[in-house]
């Protein structure tokens, strides 16, 4: 009984608290986690990719409070290729002007919010990034508002507090 209750207390609570992922990220193991296994301890992912290889990439995204968004990746039998943390310098410095948005998404995940400028013509996505408090982290995604494409990107920092 208090091994159901306990357990039951868990999946609440990653249901509601996003820094449960990591107690469960923790636990998966490439080559031995199956796709079913996640979904049962993460809830469905935010957007699921399906790749060139058969595999498909599952995006766990924590925007607009948290700062990571993990990708899982599958094989074609379905157990756990990979797990990537994406909004990583590695992975900003792929962005190319000229990317499509699904482009960026594909390797970012979803923004945590975005704005439009008409005065500028520039639709800009933003996501929170890991950094040193006080200041708080951000990448930004450019789009021209005319062409939907890719017209810059950068990371950049927000002072708070003392």
């Amino acid at each position: 009984m208090f091994k159901r209750l306990a357990a039951a207390l868990v999946s609440l609570a990653a249901a509601v608290l996003p820094g449960c992922d990591a107690v469960y990220l923790g636990e998966f193991k490439p080559g031995v986690s199956t796709a079913a296994e996640v979904r049962q301890r993460m809830g469905a992912p935010a957007a699921e990719y399906a790749n060139a290889d058969g595999s498909v990439t599952w995006e766990y995204n924590r925007q607009p409070q948290g700062v990571h968004t993990h990708m899982l990746t599958f094989g074609a039998d379905q157990v756990l290729l990979r797990i990537e943390q994406v909004l990583s310098d590695d992975n900003y410095a792929q962005l190319a002007n000229g990317m499509s948005k699904e482009q960026v998404r594909r390797i970012l995940g979803k923004p945590g919010s975005t704005m439009t400028f008409p005065g500028r013509r520039e639709e800009v996505w933003d996501w929170k990034v890991e950094g040193t408090p006080p200041e708080e982290w951000h990448f930004y995604a450019h789009f021209s508002t005319d062409s939907g494409l890719l017209v810059g990107a950068g990371k950049t920092f927000v002072q708070r507090g003392g």
